[in-house]
């Protein structure tokens, strides 16, 4: 579905609309590398010539669990490094990045892209947000705080070395 359009589409807009072809088209796939999102963006000729910003965004300004430098976006998601998949509402996010563009505006993209935005509604719901490669080790920070919250850190290490010669 390629097309030449007449009005100006945002950048960010540009690397979702390819990030989500993908996504649709290859269902069995979990990530795609950023390379790809560029390649699918220039496919689709949202922009002629393809805009240098669409690789910066894909690797960086759209991406939420990133340091936002400046972009701000939470449209993609890092799963490993070079590796994107759309941003999941429930993802692990930099928090830097509250409030910012999930998906775009209807009335920002060519009109044939806008039933992306409902297929990507149907997507979010049916794909359950997966931890990051950290966050269940954050989780656990603190459990076992209680487990000798009666006893002193040198009692405990003492006691344990009673009968050491």
């Amino acid at each position: 579905m390629s097309t030449a359009i007449a009005h100006e589409i945002k950048v960010a807009d540009e690397v979702w609309i390819a990030a989500a072809l993908l996504q649709k088209e290859n269902p069995q796939q979990t990530d795609f590398s950023v390379d790809e999102i560029v390649e699918r963006a220039r496919r689709e000729r949202l922009h002629e010539p393809l805009r240098p910003g669409v690789y910066i965004h894909a690797q960086m300004h759209c991406v939420a669990n990133r340091p936002p430098n400046p972009g701000r976006y939470r449209m993609l998601f890092e799963t490993a490094p070079g590796r994107r998949r759309l941003f999941r509402p429930g993802d692990p996010y930099d928090q830097r990045r509250e409030g910012s563009k999930i998906i775009p505006k209807p009335d920002d993209i060519p009109e044939h892209y806008r039933l992306l935005l409902n297929w990507y509604t149907e997507w979010s719901k049916s794909q359950p947000a997966k931890e990051g490669r950290f966050e269940a080790l954050f989780k656990l920070f603190g459990s076992g705080r209680d487990l000798w919250a009666d006893e002193h850190a040198d009692h405990y290490v003492n006691r344990l070395r009673e009968g050491w010669e």
